[in-house]
C-alpha cells in the first residue's frame, strides 16, 4: 500500500480525534487482528515486564486500562511524516511529552505494526 500525504493527514486527524474522544471502538478501528504494538508504557500499565503486544485483543485490553488510568488524556497534533507504507504522527500528550507513533500498514490498509516513542521528561515551555 503506497501512502499519500492526504491519507496520512486524514489518518492522523482521525486517530488524534478518536483518542481525545476516548472512544475505544474508534481507536481500535484501523488496526489489524495481528497487530504488533511496541510501547515503553505497556509494562507499567499492565503490571508486567512486557514492552510489546501481539494482537488486537491484547491491544484493546491495554488501551482500555490506560484510558481508565488517565482520564485527563489529551493529544495535541504537531505533524505527520509519510513513508511508502507507513507514517509517523508527532504529538504532545497531556503530560507535555513529545510523542512519535509510527504506523506500518498491511496490503488491506490496516495497521500491522505500531511503535510508540516519547520524551523521557516534560518539555519546558
Amino acid at each position: 500500500m503506497l501512502l499519500t500525504p492526504e491519507f496520512a493527514t486524514r489518518f492522523a486527524e482521525e486517530w488524534i480525534d478518536a483518542w481525545n474522544l476516548k472512544d475505544i471502538d474508534k481507536i481500535m478501528k484501523p488496526y489489524s487482528d495481528d497487530i504488533e504494538f511496541h510501547s515503553p508504557n505497556i509494562g507499567k500499565v499492565m503490571n508486567t515486564g512486557a514492552n510489546y503486544l501481539l494482537n488486537k485483543k491484547e491491544l484493546r485490553a491495554y488501551w482500555t486500562r490506560a484510558l481508565d488510568l488517565v482520564p485527563e488524556l489529551n493529544f495535541v497534533f504537531q505533524s505527520v511524516l509519510v513513508s511508502s507504507d507507513g507514517l509517523t504522527i508527532l504529538y504532545e500528550n497531556d503530560r507535555q511529552q513529545n510523542v512519535a507513533e509510527t504506523f506500518i500498514f498491511n496490503k488491506d490498509g490496516l495497521v500491522r505494526l505500531c511503535i510508540a516513542a516519547k520524551t523521557s521528561t516534560k518539555q519546558v515551555s
